[in-house]
């Protein structure tokens, strides 16, 4: 096994430990059980503004672990051992960003078919949702990791995560919600697939900056 897949292993098996990663999602289905209440038993209503109440949850359950992801790894000093076998603080950046996509998103895109059908999503809506997740939940994972660096070692950790991550996650969230309008959905997917991108493109070299220099 490469030492690249054996970061991911280990990163995985740490989301897991515990259920760290089951809380994101409980919360996501917590969104969409308690959505329907508030808003009323209106079911065109529900399955309009549906696809947009799973992507804004999304969004919010993305926030959850951003502090754990690499705060607890640069205390225990896992940089500076890496760092001194030779390891590139960008290649662990990539490492860090696939394992937590593995650990956030396919749960994540099973719980939506959850909220879809609480939400009364029909058939094709929950296939562009579901699409729509696939293309989008890379850039999410790719910004939280990237945050989680930024913010590492900081008093209140917490809080700076979510006012870093939030205006930085909106063009994720329109064109999220854009890409579900049957008509025009196609061009948002490009967007979407387009921010995504650059978000996973550039995120393991601004985090590995910010992972070098919180081991200073």
């Amino acid at each position: 096994m490469s030492a690249l897949a054996r970061l991911i292993a280990r990163d995985l098996r740490l989301a897991w430990a515990g259920g760290g990663m089951g809380n994101p999602i409980a919360f996501f289905l917590l969104v969409a059980i308690l959505f329907p209440f508030a808003i009323g038993p209106d079911a065109a209503l529900l399955a309009r503004v549906g696809g947009g109440v799973i992507w804004s949850a999304a969004l919010l359950a993305a926030l959850l672990p951003v502090d754990r992801l690499i705060g607890p790894d640069a205390e225990a000093g896992m940089f500076d051992q890496l760092s001194v076998r030779g390891f590139s603080m960008s290649w662990v950046a990539a490492a860090k960003i696939i394992a937590h996509w593995l650990a956030f998103a396919p749960p994540l895109m099973l719980a939506a078919l959850i909220a879809a059908g609480l939400l009364g999503l029909s058939g094709g809506a929950l296939g562009r949702v579901e699409l729509g997740l696939l293309i989008g939940t890379p850039g999410l994972a790719a910004l939280a990791v990237t945050v989680s660096a930024l913010i590492a070692g900081l008093r209140g950790a917490g809080a700076l995560a979510g006012l870093l991550m939030l205006p930085l996650a909106v063009p994720l969230l329109i064109f999220g919600a854009g890409a579900l309008d049957p008509g025009g959905g196609a061009g948002a997917f490009k967007l979407l697939g387009a921010v995504s991108l650059v978000l996973v493109a550039g995120a393991p070299f601004v985090t590995g900056a910010a992972m070098r220099v919180a081991m200073e």
